[in-house]
């Protein structure tokens, strides 16, 4: 069924009252079910082990994933075959939307783990108690939800922004609803498949799990380089290729990230991870300025040691490269504010969904409580000061209105970049204060990416004809369900060796090593670094400047980015080239087999979210729980 939608026309010159009406008489679906316990239930569950792929994938690389798609065509398939087998009613489109919504909110609530706390715990050397992390991560979400939703009514009903990634989740729950069935379980078996695949593969690879299995001799290497080195040892300058993390890594999760982040930013984290191990850390190992470990007489470097030079250069890179992007597009601030303070005509506009909205009550009541209680925990748990924990409360509000008209119209929500504005403030508010800098940009940031994202879930609502009320309670019951299983599973898996060993070659944590490092640089100042590292620093900002003026000039046809290029700098290598083999492979895929009649199109080019959905939820959770075996059961 075609998704009816105003016209250009309409949406210009209806006012709002108009298109609410509109909206309720051609869209709503009135009593459809929607929130039911069973949709609440599947979205709680599908939302707690999904957030567990953004968990692996944001330690691997520090983005995360949207889960919405793979969390709807799990759903649908599940209650396709139970309504087969009798033992279901069919699960609605309005229940599936809701279900998505849980599961997306559950998703989020990963970002602080694998970004400020995770920075905070590295800075302090201590571990913060598990219902600290609970509570904080908790009470940033809800905040979200509540700047959220007051938004709703100007970006979605009134000017109809198109939140690309909301749009696309709409438009494949109308197509498997209405359209043929077969279509959706086609796709739900890709992924199962593909999932299936990953995960075995990832049991394959653990040597320790295969000797305890005594099935040593059938193990598969992590790294499918070996050969190489039989015929001698590859170098960099004196220093030994594996030293500088180069190897070719078997990790099919990485690989299916980088199919979905396609191949631009494919070919910019290989030119990256060139740059770094191939060049300048070799470079600075002969210098001197990168230091090794000796074990018996034998000088080691490893991943480690090159990132504590090399991330200032990528974290210059990425923050410039990123600072401009934002600013060079003046329209979103500008029209972030346009209309703010703009009166609703009278008329009955706001009676016609006065049961269907959640209540403006809500958020009135709701903002100073919670964003009362967050200051209170910041001063609690973190000691920052009442006066600056208040401060960040409007910070909030602007740059929720920034972040929100940003993902409204491209989908990109510059969460970094509004954490290291907050960083930059703080860092004159509070000079010395690292505790405080890393917090209130946790605080600001993370809540307006929070409530960025939430909008984007809410956006497919809007076009399903959805009651937006139960999805604000959806979303509560998704945060309550990603934070209390991404939170012990963090503890158990990435802090089961102390603070100390956060940051290692299998989890990288660069989005940690980001914040971490911005909030160094300010408190500490330039003089702590190596002359050497400064130089790069001073270097990496120039180049993300003219990277994105490259971008910008060309009209986005110049392919490399200065996001991919930085973050290369604080990934290990095997990482950068995992991701571009995938995003390769994908782009190959869409070149090579463009006739839609072959299975491989259907599968590789048509089908390329569910193959990579499938690969990364089934590697990624088979990944944490061999981590934990090999931690608990084995060691």
């Amino acid at each position: 069924m075609a998704l009816q939608h105003l016209t250009d026309e309409q949406v210009r010159t209806w006012t709002l009252a108009q298109k609410d009406r509109w909206w309720k008489e051609n869209v709503w679906r009135g009593n459809m079910p929607q929130l039911t316990l069973r949709s609440a239930l599947t979205g709680m569950m599908l939302g707690g082990l999904l957030s567990l792929t953004n968990l692996y994938v944001g330690a691997k690389t520090g983005w995360t994933l949207g889960v919405g798609i793979t969390s709807v065509i799990l759903a649908f398939a599940l209650f396709k075959v139970l309504e087969r087998l009798g033992l279901a009613n069919e699960f609605t489109v309005l229940e599936n939307n809701c279900m998505q919504s849980i599961a997306t909110a559950a998703g989020y609530m990963t970002a602080p783990m694998i970004s400020s706390l995770a920075a905070y715990m590295m800075v302090t050397h201590s571990i913060l108690p598990r219902t600290i992390t609970l509570m904080w991560v908790i009470a940033i979400a809800l905040l979200g939800v509540l700047f959220a939703f007051p938004l709703k009514r100007r970006f979605i009903n009134d000017e109809q922004h198109p939140f690309p990634e909301g749009r696309a989740a709409g438009i494949v729950m109308d197509a498997l609803h209405t359209g043929d069935a077969q279509s959706g379980l086609f796709k739900a078996r890709i992924l199962a498949i593909s999932g299936g695949l990953s995960a075995l593969v990832k049991i394959w690879t653990s040597a320790a799990i295969m000797e305890k299995l005594q099935l040593g001799f059938l193990a598969f290497p992590q790294y499918v380089d070996s050969w190489i080195y039989r015929l001698g040892t590859l170098r960099a300058l004196g220093t030994d290729l594996r030293e500088l993390t180069v190897r070719i890594e078997s990790d099919f999760v990485m690989m299916a990230a980088g199919g979905l982040m396609g191949i631009r930013t494919g070919v910019s984290l290989m030119a990256g991870a060139a740059l770094n191990y191939l060049v300048l850390a070799p470079w600075m190992i002969a210098r001197g300025d990168i230091p090794a470990t000796v074990t018996d007489g034998v000088a080691h470097y490893g991943f480690r040691a090159i990132t504590v030079w090399s991330l200032w250069c990528g974290v210059a890179i990425m923050t410039t490269s990123s600072l401009l992007a934002f600013f060079a597009r003046p329209q979103i601030l500008v029209s972030a504010f346009r209309g703010l303070f703009r009166r609703t005509p009278a008329g009955a506009g706001q009676d016609v969904l006065k049961d269907i909205e959640l209540p403006m009550s809500v958020f009135v009541v709701g903002i100073p409580l919670v964003g009362g209680l967050v200051v209170v925990l910041a001063k609690l748990f973190f000691g920052v000061a009442i006066w600056q924990g208040i401060l960040a409360i409007p910070l909030i509000f602007i740059f929720t209105l920034i972040a929100v008209n940003s993902t409204a119209l491209t989908s990109i929500t510059p969460t970094g970049a509004l954490g290291k504005l907050t960083q930059l403030t703080y860092g004159v508010l509070a000079p010395g204060n690292i505790r405080t800098n890393l917090v209130t940009a946790s605080i600001t940031g993370e809540v307006a990416g929070n409530a960025s994202n939430l909008l984007m879930d809410i956006k497919p609502g809007y076009m399903l004809g959805a009651k937006p009320r139960q999805q604000a309670v959806g979303h509560v019951l998704g945060i309550i369900a990603g934070a209390f299983v991404a939170v012990p599973v963090f503890y158990l898996v990435f802090l089961a060796r102390g603070p100390e060993n956060l940051v290692n070659d299998q989890y990288p944590m660069p989005s940690a090593v980001v914040w971490k490092a911005v909030a160094e640089i300010l408190t500490r100042g330039l003089d702590q670094l190596a002359v050497s590292a400064r130089w790069a620093a001073l270097a990496g900002a120039v180049i993300g400047i003219g990277l994105e003026l490259a971008r910008l000039l060309t009209r986005g046809r110049f392919w490399l980015s200065g996001v991919g290029i930085g973050l290369a700098f604080v990934i290990p290598f095997y990482n950068s080239l995992s991701m571009f083999l995938g995003a390769l492979f994908f782009w190959i895929a869409s070149r090579k087999w463009r006739d839609t009649r072959l299975l491989l199109h259907r599968v590789f080019v048509e089908n390329l979210e569910p193959v990579c959905a499938g690969v990364i939820a089934g590697g990624a959770l088979m990944g944490i729980l061999v981590t934990l075996v090999e931690v608990f059961l084995i060691d």
